[in-house]
């Protein structure tokens, strides 16, 4: 099954020469397109064996131009990350023939700012985290609801503390790439590179 790009086109004069600007715009438009979950973004990883893997996690914001996740730190992309600080992210919009990747390291944000952001989360979540043993071994999904529902007793009517392995990570971009679908396969690639305080733009052959 193949489609036919014909959305829109990505020139030099377009792209600008921001690459974080041109992210929120492209992120902008994919909100107003009513993309599926447009904070969607796969994360790559890479294990001390030099194993990759990949995960759709969400992102919680554009901070400081890094861009920010939660998760739980004792997870399997917690446990590479701690090995690995280079990563890489790809949103994929299809609905506008889009994509952008992006590579740089991670690091975590201060606990004060996963405290802020774990306040405002819904409680359901915010008892899931502390339910969850992120990617280890559970013995049934009962098991998982049974703990639950017994922290949901326990604490109901009380705030929930946030979880000591809990917290945010933020990526700092090196490059990014902005990608937009065009006819016969010869899409639009247009690369920044950080040059140190500022960005390099090039054309990619598609």
């Amino acid at each position: 099954m193949r489609n036919s790009y014909e959305r829109s086109v990505l020139s030099e004069q377009t792209a600008g020469t921001d690459p974080l600007a041109l992210f929120s715009k492209w992120f902008t438009e994919a909100k107003e397109e009513k993309e599926l979950e447009p904070n969607a973004m796969s994360l790559a990883t890479v294990n001390k064996e030099g194993q990759p893997s990949v995960r759709i996690v969400l992102l919680k914001g554009l901070i400081r131009n890094e861009f920010q996740f939660f998760t739980n730190y004792h997870s399997h992309k917690g446990k590479d990350i701690l090995d690995n600080p280079k990563v890489a992210l790809t949103f994929f919009w299809p609905k506008l023939e889009r994509q952008i990747r992006i590579e740089g390291t991670v690091s975590k944000i201060s606990k004060e700012e996963s405290e802020a952001y774990f306040k405002i989360r819904p409680r359901e979540s915010q008892i899931g985290a502390h339910t969850s043993n992120q990617s280890s071994v559970v013995s049934s999904r009962e098991e998982l609801e049974s703990k639950f529902q017994f922290l949901s007793k326990e604490w109901e009517g009380k705030e929930i503390p946030m979880p000591e392995f809990w917290g945010g990570y933020s990526v700092y971009p090196t490059k990014i790439e902005f990608w937009q679908g065009r006819v016969g396969r010869l899409h639009d690639r247009i690369l920044f590179e950080r040059k140190h305080s500022s960005w390099e733009r090039t054309r990619l052959s598609p």
